[in-house]
């Protein structure tokens, strides 16, 4: 298996060598400065990278974009992306690699949460709420869906084109991955602080398009929910259900029917408990979805949003009044994930007779 390892860069000289230094034992190694003002290219060259250079700034994606269009044309079958600035520990990149040996079409994404060290409380405030979203609108289970430090198979790139720049990339091949059928598997890695660099993520701006994109993902994914809702509803209405269900009735009322009475009695009973048991398995299948957690996340999310902006922005000079909020209302995977999204459940047919 050809590997290529891509790094995308923007002013990254006081990082940029040791991480291309620790990279390139695994793999030759693509630096694409995107349009730097410092001598980072220059740094990664000397540390044994191929320089692809950008004459401006056109954003994290394209840069990536532009290392894997070079890894192709190296012939390699899978290319490892991680950031230049140091919070991705090159020493983890056998592990990507491993378990992309292993696994059959699927992106491999490093899991901040269950490796060593931490992310920082407004972070990780804010991943989480990324992950529920972009978990419920896909039907994946990952913990960490906003982890740059990944492996992917560059065939993944014949199936699957990005229509948006900058940070939102990596959500949304992640989640076009998901939609064509491609699994999505984690290896734990280190959460490295970055107390002495400065993120490249812009809170408000890059934030926001984040959250524009997973917005209109939730849009489509709750019309999507409602018709599966609908469509269980009107079921009920169809005319050989409809016969079947009047003839068990009718059947389960029929020993009373020396009385009036008794039998009027028989009959709306047997009729309530038949919707009952109805609107239940409706219920059910809904819960198997995920839509009750996504209904209380989607109401959530008006609060929730800004106060992790004002968390973000002011860092630790305000109180933290969001991390129990997200604990609670984002704090679990939705339930249902891919089964209950590529094969959408129904309420399983009532038995029409006893």
């Amino acid at each position: 298996m050809r590997v290529a390892i891509v790094i995308p860069v923007f002013d990254e000289s006081a990082t940029v060598g040791r991480v291309v230094a620790g990279a390139r034992v695994h793999g030759p190694v693509f630096v694409v400065d995107d349009g730097s003002r410092d001598d980072s290219g220059s740094i990664a060259a000397g540390a044994g990278a191929e320089v692809l250079r950008h004459s401006r700034r056109l954003g994290k994606a394209q840069a990536l974009l532009t290392g894997i269009a070079a890894a192709r044309r190296h012939g390699a079958a899978v290319v490892v992306t991680l950031d230049g600035d140091g919070q991705h520990d090159p020493q983890a990149i056998p592990a990507l690699l491993q378990a992309a040996r292993t696994a059959r079409r699927a992106v491999i994404v490093g899991n901040r949460f269950d490796g060593p060290g931490a992310l920082p409380g407004p972070r990780r405030n804010a991943i989480r709420v990324a992950n529920f979203f972009a978990n419920w609108t896909s039907g994946l289970a990952v913990h960490d869906t906003q982890c740059g430090f990944r492996a992917y198979p560059v065939a993944l790139f014949d199936e699957v084109r990005a229509r948006r720049g900058g940070f939102v990339f990596e959500t949304e091949i992640l989640l076009a991955a998901a939609d064509r059928g491609w699994s999505v598997e984690e290896v734990g890695v280190a959460a490295i602080d970055r107390a002495k660099a400065r993120s490249r993520f812009r809170p408000v701006r890059d934030g926001v398009a984040i959250g524009g994109f997973l917005a209109g993902r939730v849009a489509w994914r709750w019309a999507r929910e409602i018709r599966t809702i609908a469509g269980e509803l009107v079921s009920v209405f169809e005319p050989e259900r409809l016969a079947n269900r009047h003839a068990a009735i009718l059947e389960a009322a029929s020993p009373y029917a020396d009385s009036p009475a008794r039998w009027s009695a028989a009959f709306g009973a047997a009729a309530a408990r038949r919707a009952g048991l109805r609107l239940a398995m409706i219920w059910r299948s809904a819960r198997a979805r995920g839509t009750g957690a996504a209904a209380t996340a989607t109401l959530a999310a008006p609060l929730a949003l800004p106060l992790l902006l004002l968390q973000t922005v002011a860092g630790g000079r305000a109180p933290d009044v969001v991390t129990s909020l997200v604990d609670a209302v984002y704090g679990a995977t939705p339930v249902g994930e891919a089964a209950a999204l590529r094969h959408p459940a129904t309420a399983d047919a009532l038995p029409e007779r006893p």
